[in-house]
C-alpha cells in the first residue's frame, strides 16, 4: 500500500506539473508579437482575408475561450494541426522524436560510463592524480557549453581531420560527435555527485564496522559503499536525462540533425501556435515521465524514501 500511495502522489505531481507548464506556454506564446494570420495570408492580403483566416484558426475569439478549447483538446491528446501546412502536430513530433530520444540516450550513456567509474576512483583515491584529473574534468564539463564543444569537435574531427561525417543522420557515425557534445556536460555533473556521494558513504560508521569485521577493502568500497552511493545518482540521472532532451534540440542545430530541434525552430519562425505549444508540452510530459520513473526506481531501491 505504501508503494501505491507513493506512486499515486508522484503521478498527481506529474499531472500538476504538466498542467502548469501547458498553461504558461499557452499564454506566453500569445504574448510574443506577431499575427499568424498575417504570416499565412502574406503581405498583400486584404483585411477581409486576414479576418477570415483568424476566424478559421479561432484566434478571433476571446483568449479565455481559446484556452479552454485548447485545454480540452490536450486532455484528449489532440495537439491540433500546424497553421502553415495543416498537418497534425502530434504526428510531426512523433516522426522527429526517435532521433532526439536516441541522441539523448547516447549522451546520458556516455555520461554514466565516463562519470561513475571516474567519480568512484576519485573518491577512493582522494587527492591523487586521478582525483585531480576528475576535478579538472568536472570543472571543464560544467564550464564549456555543449554547442561550443560541438562546433569545436566538428572543426577538428570532421573538417581538419575528416574522421566523422560533417552533417546529417544517415548512419551511426553521424551521432558520435553530437552524443559526445551532450554527454560531456552531463558527465561532469554526474561525476561530481558520484565523488561526493562516495566520499560521504566511506566516512559512515557502517564502513568502519565492516572493516572491523575483517572484510577486504575491495568488498568494503565497491560492494557496501558503492551500493549506497549509487542511490542519489539514480535521481540525478533522471533529471539530467530530461535536461538532455532540451540540450539535444540545440545540438541538433549545430549538426543539422532532423530532430525536434529543427521542427520547433520552424514553428517559432513561422509563429505556429499549435506546433510551439505541442512541442513544449510533449517535452514537458517526457521530462516529467522520466523523473516519475526515476522516483519509482529510487523508492524501490531505497524503501525509506516512501515513508519520508
Amino acid at each position: 500500500m505504501d508503494v501505491l500511495r507513493f506512486i499515486a502522489r508522484r503521478f498527481c505531481r506529474l499531472l500538476l506539473t504538466v498542467f502548469i507548464i501547458s498553461t504558461l506556454v499557452f499564454f506566453v506564446v500569445r504574448v510574443i508579437p506577431g499575427d499568424p494570420a498575417m504570416i499565412i495570408a502574406g503581405m498583400d492580403a486584404s483585411p477581409e482575408d486576414i479576418m477570415a483566416i483568424r476566424a478559421r484558426l479561432g484566434t478571433d475569439r476571446s483568449l479565455v475561450i481559446q484556452y479552454f478549447d485548447w485545454l480540452w483538446d490536450i486532455v484528449h491528446l489532440d495537439f491540433g494541426t500546424t497553421l502553415i501546412s495543416e498537418e497534425p502536430v502530434l504526428t510531426l513530433i512523433l516522426e522527429r522524436f526517435p532521433l532526439t530520444l536516441l541522441l539523448a540516450v547516447l549522451g546520458i550513456a556516455i555520461g554514466i560510463v565516463v562519470a561513475v567509474p571516474l567519480g568512484v576512483i576519485s573518491a577512493v583515491k582522494r587527492w591523487s592524480a586521478w582525483d585531480y584529473f576528475g576535478l579538472v574534468f568536472s570543472q571543464l564539463g560544467m564550464a564549456i557549453p555543449s554547442f561550443w564543444l560541438g562546433i569545436l569537435l566538428l572543426l577538428i574531427l570532421a573538417v581538419r581531420f575528416p574522421i566523422f561525417p560533417l552533417f546529417g543522420a544517415d548512419s551511426a557515425a553521424h551521432l558520435v560527435l553530437p552524443a559526445i557534445s551532450l554527454g560531456f556536460a552531463r558527465a561532469a555533473v554526474i561525476l561530481r555527485l558520484t565523488r561526493a556521494s562516495m566520499v560521504e558513504e566511506l566516512s559512515k560508521e557502517y564502513i568502519i564496522t565492516a572493516r572491523a569485521k575483517g572484510l577486504t577493502e575491495r568488498m568494503v568500497k565497491y560492494k557496501h559503499a558503492l551500493k549506497n552511493a549509487l542511490l542519489p545518482i539514480i535521481t540525478i540521472t533522471g533529471i539530467e536525462f530530461g535536461y538532455m532532451l532540451g540540450g539535444a534540440i540545440i545540438i541538433e542545430q549545430v549538426f543539422s540533425l532532423p530532430g525536434l530541434g529543427r521542427l520547433f525552430l520552424y514553428g517559432i519562425y513561422q509563429r505556429d501556435f499549435p506546433l510551439i505549444q505541442g512541442g513544449v508540452i510533449f517535452v514537458a510530459i517526457v521530462f516529467s515521465l522520466v523523473n516519475f520513473l526515476a522516483d519509482i526506481l529510487y523508492s524501490i531501491v531505497n524503501p525509506k524514501i516512501r515513508v519520508e
